[in-house]
């Protein structure tokens, strides 16, 4: 594991992603100034709450789908946010014992807790790296020492693809992950979307384009799927997130959860 930065980097000026999702999950690893943003992003959607919720959910579900049900015993999670209870490798762990995960997030302060969290755990590891930097995450010495890519890896990207804009090529950070995996491989993909509530989306999006250190890519249903080229889909497909292998009544009012998920292998 890694600490190799300094705490000048920690931007406390501009909310960041991470530490906005923790505020609404609920948890105190963020500053005023992601309190601030958050409050303004409800007041457009009051939702994202329940949004962040239900993407917590997916993720926990997918992994146990993956590790129960797939036989996969490798997880690479990209833009993991800051550690909570129900993380991945606790999902995985009880799921698969013995399974190894490589969390990657761009925020200091997440590799901070993660390290503190992780510590003793010598099937976890974190890694600073940007998503917009694939070759660097597969690389990195951490992600080569607990993963091996002869045998599948799933690789989770959830609640991050929006985070990256059309022109940073977004299909081309995709590519380079795919190639880089065996046959028998995952992908887990939640993505926030346009198709519904569409001006309380838009004005989530204008908030984090304004203030935080990440702009919000709002897509489409036939946009978020495309992300899923050269993968083969599983059952249900891309789909809202409550509609994914639900454990639970779904909610009333699924229109207010913008969000699609979807799992997918890549075929032998």
């Amino acid at each position: 594991m890694e600490s190799g930065f300094a705490p000048s980097e920690i931007d406390t000026t501009k909310p960041h992603p991470a530490r906005m999702y923790d505020y609404y999950l609920g948890g105190k690893d963020n500053y005023p100034v992601d309190q601030e943003a958050v409050a303004k992003v409800l007041q457009s959607a009051p939702e994202v709450r329940d949004i962040a919720r239900a993407n917590r959910a997916f993720m926990q579900r997918a992994v146990r789908f993956l590790g129960a049900e797939a036989g996969i015993r490798q997880f690479l999670d990209v833009g993991t946010g800051i550690p909570t209870a129900g993380n991945v490798h606790e999902v995985a762990g009880e799921a698969a014992p013995g399974s190894r995960v490589v969390y990657v997030d761009n925020d200091p302060i997440v590799n901070t807790h993660a390290n503190a969290l992780l510590s003793g755990h010598g099937t976890t590891g974190i890694v600073l790296a940007d998503l917009r930097d694939p070759e660097a995450i597969l690389s990195h010495p951490t992600t080569r020492e607990l993963l091996d890519f002869s045998q599948p890896v799933a690789l989770l990207l959830v609640a991050i693809l929006h985070f990256i804009l059309d022109e940073e090529g977004p299909a081309d950070i995709l590519a380079t992950f795919r190639a880089a995996l065996p046959p028998g491989s995952f992908i887990v993909i939640s993505h926030v979307t346009k198709d519904f509530r569409s001006e309380a989306a838009q004005g989530v999006a204008s908030v984090y384009n304004s203030r935080a250190t990440a702009p919000l890519a709002l897509r489409s249903h036939l946009a978020i799927t495309s992300f899923f080229d050269g993968w083969q889909l599983i059952e249900p497909g891309l789909v809202q997130l409550p509609l994914w292998r639900p454990d639970s009544p779904l909610p009333r009012n699924l229109a207010k959860l913008w969000i699609y998920g979807g799992v997918a292998r890549l075929a032998d």
